[in-house]
């Protein structure tokens, strides 16, 4: 026998067996991989192509459950299980904080109280901490899950529904999660918030396959309901499906008429079982009337090309308009159901008025809408996007709304123009060369926004000099960057007083009010709504100037003195001035327009007259426009030049350092 460490080595190739000469072991091993895979020597049919959705924790269970028996999936109870995972880098981890806020807000208890956040242990958790322990680890991310049953209302508590939840993830994922919770009862599905760090027990990122993102949380929570209340009967499932006729969105028998669709989208509503037949047929004739669907001859219809989105739009449309509703309901306002509208961008004429509500329209997206009742005296749905686009605004305020332009600025046309006669490369410096008559703080603007671009990853870059370097395609860049920066926020919304009408009647200070009344083009008010109180309320303002003496009647017409409005600024920063005089120990001193103002900035306060910045000296301090450049720079040394009722602002000492209007 030949001992155990007999070898012959052959010199040449590798030579398959049974004689097949000239395959080298690479191409039989993939050759071997294909034909596991049910392909040839290209991708197998039907195959796709790699997408990582298999990579990290709970790959595998992801994979089962998603194949789980489809007789089980149509007697399961639904649920809906959304996911996000935003980073927490740069200002990620202030919307982290802002987020959790929001999710404890008033009225999501069943008895209207804020929402309570609880844990693995206990019913009363710590938000503060929980974020504060992402600071220090520093995590990449947060995973946030709303999970939402469709029978979550016989629920009595949802806590325990979320826990067993969590501690069936953490099996599947084999690690302990840090997370917290809260249950929202105030929409018409009862579901639960869970923000669930991005850090494993072992202190590592936390990387969750896709697939059990996407298909297997919800799979085990759809298990979990189903032992709690059991499989749907044949009648819940009856009646879900007859409910389905008449919506007006997508439903689960748009899906199965959409599926048995030709390529013509010609489609018969005949099927094996008689129910669903004719619940079929039911449907098709309310596509009809919604003009989504036309019959062609007998037992055929004709499915338009954009049903799908169609009916998800007025899905949306649908949703929307009850969330108006209930809003002018909560707030007691009444509006005919005509004088109820939503905002469109790119159609609707800015509009101006209160604001009645604030809230979350998608709370995986984080987009959020306001209710304005409108001076035109209807009641606006507006969609303000992404939630830190737009500062807190207080109930009551008045606002202007309009749509986010998407078209080059005539900022960008200017440095479009310095840049093709420089080859391609724009500075302060450049542009004074170019256009001498053109001031350095005007420059300025143009770096500014040239800076914002860059930061936004818009393909603007900055040598270390300050040159910024845009190319020649500078003003298709700009087109991109507004087109994203419209995605994100559609509507630019501009507060014109943050106090409500009734506090400006009778204010020491320049109001809403008193800028509509002197203003040559005033917002026109319609006899209805919002607008009859406006109305009202500039004729009380304006009696209250005339008692003032700021105004007088002559020839019929009310007169408003000269500078009415930086007297009424002036006289309000005086009050205000006094009454902090003694509360920081320091003299009030007013800042004349033109004046060169310096100090430490120690925080904003609103005013009837807008934002001030307090300013402290070394023997006194002042009050002088406040603006958003100043944000988060409270104990910072600046400086700047008033001009009227706004001023440049410089962050440091001196004239050093960038200019900000």
């Amino acid at each position: 026998m030949a001992e155990d460490d007999d070898f012959e080595p052959r010199l040449g190739r590798i030579r398959a067996q049974g004689g097949r000469r000239g395959k080298t072991y690479l191409s039989q091993v993939m050759r071997a991989a294909m034909l596991a895979s049910g392909g040839a020597f290209g991708r197998a049919p039907g195959a796709s192509r790699f997408t990582g959705a298999r990579i990290g924790k709970g790959a595998g269970v992801g994979g089962l459950l998603a194949a789980r028996d489809h007789l089980a999936a149509f007697r399961a109870r639904r649920v809906i299980v959304k996911i996000s995972t935003p980073k927490l880098a740069g200002k990620g981890l202030a919307a982290a904080r802002a987020h959790l806020r929001y999710v404890q807000r008033d009225g999501v208890t069943r008895d209207g109280a804020p929402g309570q956040l609880y844990d693995a242990a206990s019913d009363r958790a710590d938000g503060r901490a929980f974020i504060d322990r992402a600071e220090q680890a520093r995590d990449v991310r947060q995973f946030r899950l709303i999970v939402s049953a469709e029978d979550g209302a016989e629920y009595e508590d949802l806590k325990p529904l979320a826990r067993r939840l969590m501690t069936q993830v953490e099996k599947d994922l084999g690690t302990k999660l840090d997370w917290v919770a809260v249950d929202h009862h105030n929409t018409g599905h009862p579901h639960t918030h869970i923000i669930v760090r991005g850090r494993n027990d072992q202190g590592e990122d936390l990387i969750i396959a896709r697939n059990y993102l996407t298909k297997g949380v919800r799979e085990r929570a759809a298990e979990l309901v189903a032992l709690d209340l059991g499989s749907r009967t044949d009648r819940e499932i009856e009646d879900r499906l007859r409910k389905e006729v008449d919506q007006e969105r997508l439903t689960s028998l748009d899906r199965g008429l959409l599926g048995d669709a030709a390529q013509d989208g010609l489609v018969a509503p005949s099927h094996a079982d008689s129910l669903q037949q004719a619940l079929r047929t039911g449907r098709l004739q309310t596509l009809t009337r919604l003009g989504l669907a036309e019959p062609v001859q007998r037992g055929q219809w004709r499915l338009a090309a954009d049903l799908e989105p169609a009916l998800r739009r007025m899905g949306e449309r649908g949703d929307i308009l009850k969330t108006l509703y209930r809003a002018l309901a909560e707030d007691g306002l009444e509006r005919a159901a005509c004088d109820q509208v939503i905002f469109e961008p790119a159609t609707t004429r800015p509009l101006v008025g209160r604001v009645v509500q604030r809230g979350l329209a998608d709370e995986v997206c984080d987009r959020h809408y306001l209710i304005i009742d409108g001076v035109d005296g209807r009641a606006h749905y507006v969609d303000i996007g992404a939630g830190a686009a737009v500062e807190p605004i207080p109930i009551g305020a008045v606002v202007r709304v309009e749509g986010r332009p998407t078209q080059a600025r005539p900022v960008d046309r200017t440095v479009a123009e310095i840049a093709a006669a420089n080859e391609g490369r724009y500075s302060v410096d450049l542009h004074l060369a170019h256009d001498p008559a053109a001031t350095e703080a005007f420059a300025e603007t143009h770096v500014r926004r040239l800076e914002a671009m860059r930061r936004a990853g818009a393909g603007i870059e900055r040598d270390p000099d300050g040159v910024f370097r845009v190319g020649a395609d500078y003003l298709d860049r700009v087109a991109a960057y507004e087109r994203r920066q419209a995605e994100r926020s559609p509507v630019v919304v501009g507060t014109l007083s943050a106090h409500p009408l009734e506090r400006q009647t009778a204010a020491i200070g320049a109001t809403w009010l008193d800028r509509e009344l002197i203003t040559e083009a005033p917002e026109p008010l319609r006899d209805a709504g919002f607008g009859r109180e406006a109305r009202s309320a500039l004729a009380q303002r304006r009696q209250w100037l005339i008692d003032q003496g700021l105004a007088f009647q002559q020839d019929g017409q009310v007169a408003f003195r000269a500078g009415l409005l930086g007297a009424l600024r002036r006289r309000e920063l005086a009050s205000v001035g006094q009454d902090m005089a003694g509360e920081l120990g320091l003299t009030y001193a007013e800042t004349q327009s033109g004046q060169r103002t310096e100090g430490v900035y120690r925080r904003a306060i609103d005013l009837v007259s807008g934002r001030f910045a307090v300013i402290e000296r070394s023997r006194d301090f002042t009050l002088v426009p406040w603006r958003p450049v100043l944000d988060g720079l409270e104990g910072r040394t600046v400086s700047g030049v008033v001009r009227g009722a706004g001023i440049n602002w410089t962050i440091g000492r001196g004239r050093a350092g960038p200019s900000i209007s």
